[in-house]
């Protein structure tokens, strides 16, 4: 039965497979990404330009299909189009820079759906909101796979000013000038796993698959190599439970997954050992002198 349930529909079906891949290939990209992102505060900024590269990669999706090298060459124009344009509203008026991403993030959600809507179908239009990881054909698995390397890659190469300037960015300012270029690296792969994400997941929840695991490895860890770990094996089991239940049931692949990862983030705020509810209600014993 367990088997039956558990490993069989990945055995007997080539799509279950691939789509097994690319969940791994997507959480080992971006949950670390999205630890980064919690630790800096900028989750809901990842959320805004998760909705900020609809435009680019629905004119991609629309003039190549299931194209995933042109949605990402459109995903990235229009992510860093609307990064650039709220900044430099940002800087050259009163509005503060979070207001300036809402409103073009929320200008280029409208912008997407009506290019779909205009030159698509209502299929087309439910795809590149939500995503179908069952259809993941072997280019776009590889194109997936070969964003996350590079991803980890350059990871490890800004990992160190990454870090200090989550942690202490005034100490960073003081002691080198690496914050500012390690900073822009760092939104440059927040949109390349975005629009990773945008085959599998869609526009409205590629991001939950790097915000959630890393909230889920806020309440088990305080070291941030340990969030990272826990947030890649949590994203990990939130796919393959994923698929597993849309497979079972009817259902979607995409909404299925991210419901896993909310229900690992639900029981990680109620039983997690770094500030649970349960924990802090119920604390352990303390060693007396």
């Amino acid at each position: 039965m367990l088997y039956d349930t558990l490993i069989a529909p990945f055995v007997e079906y080539e799509f279950m497979r691939r789509a097994l891949a690319a969940v791994i290939a997507l959480a080992l990209g971006g949950a670390p990404i999205g630890v980064f992102l919690m630790l800096r505060r900028m989750s809901l900024v990842g959320d805004a330009m998760a909705h900020a590269v609809l435009p680019g990669a629905a004119i991609g999706f629309l003039l190549s299909g299931l194209n995933l090298f042109a949605m990402t060459a459109g995903g990235l124009i229009a992510g860093f189009t609307v990064a650039i344009l709220a900044g430099v509203v940002a800087r050259t008026t009163d509005l503060k820079e979070d207001a300036s991403l809402a409103t073009f993030y929320l200008a280029s959600l409208a912008l997407g759906v009506t290019i779909v809507s205009i030159r698509g179908t209502n299929i087309d239009l439910l795809h590149v909101l939500f995503g179908n990881i069952l259809a993941m054909d072997d280019p776009t698995l590889l194109v997936v796979a070969f964003n996350a390397t590079i991803t980890l890659i350059v990871l490890a190469v800004i990992y160190r000013p990454l870090v200090i300037e989550s942690v202490d960015p005034v100490f960073l300012r003081t002691v080198s000038r690496a914050g500012a270029p390690a900073h822009l690296v760092f939104l440059a792969l927040v949109v390349v796993n975005l629009v990773n994400g945008f085959q599998a997941l869609g526009t409205l929840l590629a991001v939950g698959l790097m915000i959630l695991p890393a909230g889920t490895a806020r309440f088990w860890s305080r070291d941030i190599t340990g969030m990272i770990c826990i947030a890649v094996v949590s994203a990990i089991i939130a796919g393959y439970a994923g698929l597993v239940l849309s497979f079972q049931t009817r259902i979607p692949s995409g909404p299925a997954i991210i419901l896993v990862a909310t229900a690992l983030y639900i029981g990680s705020v109620l039983f997690g050992n770094v500030r649970g509810l349960v924990r802090q209600m119920f604390p352990g014993r303390h060693l007396e002198a």
